[in-house]
């Protein structure tokens, strides 16, 4: 009986990394629905771009207030659960802050008071976001777009951590009461629970069987709860924390405002201006392989690998709405809510193979049934969406590709574009004048 507590330990560990190993699986899966993309040039660029974005938060301090915000529940929240190797230890073997023995007495105190500096930022952190999410009234988190589930999910993940944090706080007080009276050995620094929560408990005059009693709960909440953490990553917009990294490592390098040309088509058009062209004759012997089956994404499988990332490291920031000249002015396109949506289709399309084995025609598509004609056209495509986004995510791609799609398969273009087509067919420029005027300006 006495290793029941170690056995049931080990089951809850096995189980949550294994249902976490799982969860990252079935997206990996979904990732993989998308079309390939080859985006492993430039490798040593990728690497800075992920170091200086992913892990260093480059870009989120160009609002510093938040940024710094941020930057203090990122950096405490990782570096806290470095602690984490020395709970796995001890629920393993029975010991007792394990590290202690490995780092030494001077060493381990300052690792456990950096420790404790760390998640007071974090709660810091963690309590102005909250208050900021739901009093402040920061246009961008309380757009309509956002109610529901996403606000829900924030205000959870930011209750989480906070219960994490007071965990973790109650777990060194009680550590810390016990060792003066000499219960367990001499081993931490606990500077802000001696400040906090060591008072409070003193005044109560707590025995020693109650401390441990608070001490080891207080450990198992901390374990349990990093656990349940972990898990909801999958339902939650917090997967940024995982995939941002690869996001911006296999971020477009591109200069922006670069769109990707078919060369199908880039073929097709200089074939039509070249005067010595024969165009009765036949292919050459690869070209057909090199046409797509379809021009521009109707559905997630349409999109290619990354973009569909993208979809699920989207923070909901919001970022990306807050600078869009559409949405500014009222039209209907909000970037974030292309990337939410994309995500909410390749989420169906997941559940649809998990129950059929393999997809099978549901009816709906990403375009029209998700994506509105309206959204996409409302885009001017100024890039403003992409150069915001913390994490480097691209939803002008996206938006691109649905209206390739609507142009070149469902020939579906507004009106406008369609007049300037046909002028730029007929008379080479976006006006309806003669090829033979387009000098006259020059004259004026």
């Amino acid at each position: 009986m006495q290793y029941i507590d170690n056995i049931i330990f080990l089951i809850l560990l096995v189980a949550g990394f294994g249902l976490f190993a799982k969860s990252l699986q079935k997206i990996y899966r979904n990732i993989r629905l998308g079309r390939e993309i080859n985006r492993n040039d430039r490798k040593r660029e990728r690497w800075e771009t992920m170091a200086r974005v992913a892990m260093g938060q480059s870009k989120m301090t160009a609002r510093p207030i938040a940024g710094v915000l941020h930057l203090f529940v990122y950096v405490g929240f990782v570096i806290i659960n470095i602690e984490l190797i020395e709970i796995i230890v001890d629920g393993i073997f029975g010991t007792h802050r394990f590290l202690s023995t490995i780092f030494g007495h001077t060493f381990y105190n300052f690792f456990t008071a950096t420790l404790e500096v760390l998640a007071l930022l974090v709660v810091i952190g963690v309590v102005t976001f909250f208050i900021r999410r739901n009093f402040y009234g920061v246009k961008r988190l309380t757009m309509k777009e956002l109610l529901g589930w996403p606000k829900e999910d924030a205000n959870w993940i930011l209750i989480i951590e906070f219960a994490l944090m007071m965990a973790f706080f109650k777990m060194n007080a009680a550590d810390h009461i016990l060792q003066l009276r000499g219960v367990l050995p001499e081993h931490g620094s606990f500077p802000i629970s001696e400040v906090t929560l060591v008072p409070f408990l003193e005044i109560f005059s707590f025995d020693n069987g109650f401390l441990m009693f608070v001490e080891k709960g207080a450990w198992w909440f901390h374990f349990v709860g990093i656990l349940f953490f972990m898990n909801y990553l999958y339902y939650s917009k917090h997967l940024h924390i995982i995939l941002a990294f690869p996001s911006t490592w296999y971020a477009n390098l591109e200069k922006k405002g670069k769109f990707n040309n078919l060369e199908s088509v880039t073929k097709e058009i200089k074939l039509m201006m070249d005067p010595n062209a024969d165009p009765y004759a036949a292919p050459a012997e690869g070209d057909a392989a090199e046409v797509p089956s379809k021009f521009g994404a109707e559905d997630i499988f349409d999109l290619n690998q990354v973009q569909l990332l993208n979809a699920y490291s989207c923070t909901e920031c919001g970022r990306c709405t807050s600078v869009c000249p559409a949405n500014i002015t009222g039209k209907k396109l909000s970037p974030r809510l292309i990337l939410m949506k994309t995500r909410d289709r390749l989420e169906e399309v997941g559940r649809n193979i998990d129950k059929n084995g393999k997809f099978e025609d549901d009816g709906k598509k990403l375009l029209n049934d998700y994506i509105t004609k309206e959204e996409l056209w409302a885009c001017t495509t100024c890039n403003a969406c992409t150069e915001a986004c913390p994490v480097l995510l691209d939803p002008l791609s996206i938006i691109f590709e649905m209206r390739r799609f609507l142009v070149m398969e469902q020939s579906a273009a507004p009106q406008e574009l369609n007049l300037m087509m046909t002028n730029v067919e007929n008379n080479a420029a976006p006006w309806q004048y003669n090829q033979a005027d387009r000098l006259n300006w020059a004259n004026d």
